[in-house]
């Protein structure tokens, strides 16, 4: 086999010394076709590195689709190896093992000795067996932190290098449309511009420690009718170019992401692993992108069997000039691609057009050197290190949203001996903190006698921890996958005997398993039966905290009104258990603010917070519970003023808006300063307000500090009527406050000149700088006048 390979060092494409372009030019020249197509497939394997065919304790969604052994799957090459650490249970030892194995066998197998890239999974950490699993992005979005989120893909990014995997399925992308759509858990919101940021610093932390970033779902996939998961998306040009493309053109002007997934969804009736428009006109051409676009798992086949317009015997299902590579195997590729160019179906320089793209990156990785592709010290690797826990931990800590604290029982305050009832089964399941992409529910469901292969405390333990002169009694309660109310007697007991009850209501995350929250749903309604348990537990008279534990967010009702305080979780990771125990005892000053709103019916659900509300001509009131941005703290903030140091800009110009924000508690706290837009007159349907801006504010007790946002005036354009992004003259309001439904303060600015039509190099991004004012409130002069 290795007499395959070419040992010619002295070739063109080896030398680093040329240019990238030179190098694949010269290589991609000496390749034949089915070797230039070999760079397109992608291999799903076992953990043994064979062939999961006919494995059987692999399920039918992990295996690789062709037959025979592994040599004969990447003979001539392959472009990518999917999943080797994240398919099994493997140790950094043994995953090293396997993929030294596997890409010795690539190497071999092809005359020119290219290795494969390796291409793994990281919703939420390096979905792999032992390693850090961080909270799920819902919560990082929660957290309002830019640089916090970077911080998380950087560290992520070090994990899986270290390990020779070269790319990710990364940030997800889709805007909210809908909570009950499948997969909010793993999105960063119902609003584009916070998508947008924190998406594109999640994408650069990966990119700067050397991984490929492959952002998804390009495009609409969460915009689909009646929520359901690969349906019709019926979205006008508006709302797709202003709400669902933004946050991945930020990711990849300001991300930098080297790669696309085109997702399993139609738009408007085209599939988008075949539609031109997007994949070609915009974003290779209109946006200049030149990495690779991957078709989502897939996709290809979800063209031909789904949509049946691109049927194999009437015309290539393949479409390699749209597609960069086929993941996770190849089925729509290999030999029927190189029938249809063979045929004349498809012209071979579209194919080459897509190899050029993943030859350049092979070369940007290093795959073309001639140097070994797999690490080789394993036991330096730690993919659970200190570094990694401190890091999910403030993450979750900065997660934590306080919804409601009426009663100002939160934080607690208890004697010695007092008696505390922890309620619900969420609250004694470590797995219950952990998203759908973690490796525990993505692979280990079907293998429950690994465990979770990394030590995750439960809220129960910890909350014992955090109150060691109380008394902590359990009640499992009502299971959130079941309807059994069996426990609620016990669970009424515990609580009519203490002093608090702390009350765990949520879902359980799955992908594959018995998870609560692994699809889309038909309401909004807590899942299992909790509404006995939440009304028996609040009838007893004890002050009750109620906890959500979740992935999306749930229908309250009425419970906030009678609850003693309500608090939002979403899945926080390996150390979210710490930082649920730590807000309840005020060791954490909560921050955290939604990034999606909580409705109060399950049938009611709102639409976003970007919808204007119908509810005077309709039976059902859209208002959500608790709006966009909400979120308490432990102390009070005063939003003191809101200035601009002009009234009017130009529609190609900028306005520097300033926010003097005062800690009038006696706790410090990270303030979430939200800055919005709102446009009073405009030709199209604009949204009320819209979040332009904001910044994590850390105030001491008695700070003062001023907020300088430096805003484009390209932030408030909007696609006008005629289908061209505009920023029009005319009136502007600017807005501030603690969430997108109270927002104290307001100025007008006022844009004049002719309307500008900014394009792809518009400004997408508005900066901030935030300055220390102690003193600011004994000045008699205008803060919003300072030199900064």
């Amino acid at each position: 086999m290795t007499s395959l390979m070419n040992t010619d060092s002295d070739a063109a494409w080896r030398d680093r010394g040329l240019p990238v372009h030179d190098r694949v030019e010269a290589l991609l020249a000496t390749m034949t076709l089915e070797e230039k197509v070999a760079q397109l497939g992608s291999v799903w394997l076992d953990g043994s590195g064979g062939s999961a065919t006919g494995s059987a304790p692999v399920p039918e969604v992990f295996t690789a689709s062709a037959a025979g052994d592994v040599d004969d799957l990447v003979r001539g090459g392959i472009g990518h190896l999917i999943r080797v650490f994240g398919t099994a249970p493997v140790t950094v030892a043994e995953g090293l093992r396997r993929l030294r194995s596997l890409q010795e066998r690539v190497v071999a197998g092809n005359r020119f000795g290219i290795p494969a890239i390796v291409h793994e999974e990281c919703v939420a950490g390096f979905a792999t067996f032992g390693a850090t699993v961080y909270p799920t992005p819902l919560a990082w979005a929660a957290g309002f932190d830019v640089e916090v989120v970077r911080e998380v893909g950087s560290a992520i990014g070090r994990d899986l290098r270290s390990v020779g995997v070269h790319q990710t399925l990364a940030s997800v992308l889709d805007v909210v449309r809908d909570y009950r759509s499948d997969r909010v858990e793993e999105t960063l919101g119902e609003d584009p511009y916070l998508v947008a940021q924190l998406g594109a610093a999640y994408v650069r932390g990966l990119e700067e420690a050397g991984v490929i970033a492959t952002v998804r779902h390009f495009t609409a996939y969460a915009s689909s009718r009646a929520t359901r998961n690969r349906a019709l998306v019926g979205i006008g040009l508006r709302e797709l170019a202003d709400v669902v493309l933004p946050p991945f053109e930020t990711a990849l002007r300001e991300g930098g992401a080297r790669s696309v997934m085109s997702s399993c969804t139609d738009v408007d009736g085209v599939p988008v692993a075949a539609n031109a428009e997007l994949l070609r006109d915009l974003l290779s051409e209109e946006w200049a992108f030149t990495g690779t676009v991957v078709a989502d798992h897939r996709a290809i086949l979800f063209v031909a069997s789904m949509e049946r317009a691109f049927a194999e015997e009437e015309r290539p299902r393949v479409l390699p000039l749209r597609v960069g590579g086929e993941l996770p195997e190849t089925r729509g590729y290999g030999e029927r691609l190189v029938g249809h160019v063979r045929s004349r179906g498809v012209e071979e320089s579209l194919v080459d057009e897509s190899v050029r793209r993943v030859l350049r990156q092979k070369v940007d990785l290093g795959l073309l050197d001639g140097g070994p592709p797999v690490p080789v010290n394993p036991d330096e690797v730690d993919l659970d290190s200190a570094d990694n826990r401190w890091l999910a931990r403030t993450v979750a800590e900065r997660s934590v949203v306080l919804l409601a604290n009426d009663r100002s029982t939160l934080p607690l305050d208890l004697p010695r001996r007092s008696r505390i009832a922890v309620i619900g089964s969420c609250a004694n399941d470590p797995l219950a903190l952990l998203g759908r992409h973690a490796f525990p529910h993505h692979a280990l469901r079907r293998r429950p006698g690994r465990g979770a292969g990394l030590s995750i405390a439960t809220i129960r333990q910890q909350v014992e921890a955090e109150f060691p002169q109380s008394t902590v009694h359990y009640a499992r309660g009502v299971d959130v996958t079941a309807g059994d109310d069996a426990g609620i007697t016990q669970a009424v007991h515990l609580a009519s005997l203490a002093d608090v009850a702390l009350l765990f209501v949520g879902d359980r995350a799955g992908l594959s398993g018995d998870g609560t929250e692994r699809g889309d749903v038909s309401d909004l309604s807590l899942p299992g039966s909790p509404d006995r348990l939440v009304e028996a537990v609040l009838a007893t008279g004890t002050p009750t905290v109620l906890v959500v534990v979740s992935g999306r967010p749930y229908a309250l009702g009425d419970y906030a009104d009678r609850a003693a305080a309500v608090v939002q979780v979403f899945f926080p990771g390996v150390e979210g258990a710490s930082a649920v125990a730590g807000v309840l005892s005020g060791r954490i000053n909560p921050s955290g603010r939604l990034p999606v709103q909580v409705p109060r019916q399950p049938w009611a659900y709102p639409s976003t917070y970007l919808h204007p509300l119908a509810g005077a001509i309709s039976a059902l009131d859209p208002t959500p519970l608790y709006p966009f941005g909400h979120g308490l703290s432990y102390t009070t903030v005063r939003y003191e003023t809101l200035g601009t140091t002009s009234d009017e800009a130009t529609t190609t110009g900028s306005v520097e808006a300033r926010v003097v924000v005062r800690n009038t508690g006696h706790r410090a706290v990270d303030e979430v300063v939200q800055l919005y837009a709102s446009d009073p007159v405009a030709p199209v349907v604009r949204p009320p307000v819209q979040l332009i801006g904001f910044a994590r504010v850390a105030l001491e007790p008695g700070q003062t500090r001023l907020v300088v946002f430096d805003v484009p005036a390209d932030a408030f354009s909007f696609t006008g009527v005629d289908g061209r992004r505009v920023v029009e003259p005319g009136r502007i309001t600017l807005s501030t406050g603690p969430s997108s439904a109270d927002l104290p303060l307001s100025a007008d600015v006022w844009l004049s000149g002719e309307p500008a039509h900014p394009g792809h190099d518009r400004r997408l991004t508005t900066t901030h700088d935030v300055r220390d004012l102690d003193e600011l409130h004994r000045l008699t002069v205008d803060p919003c006048a300072l030199e900064v």
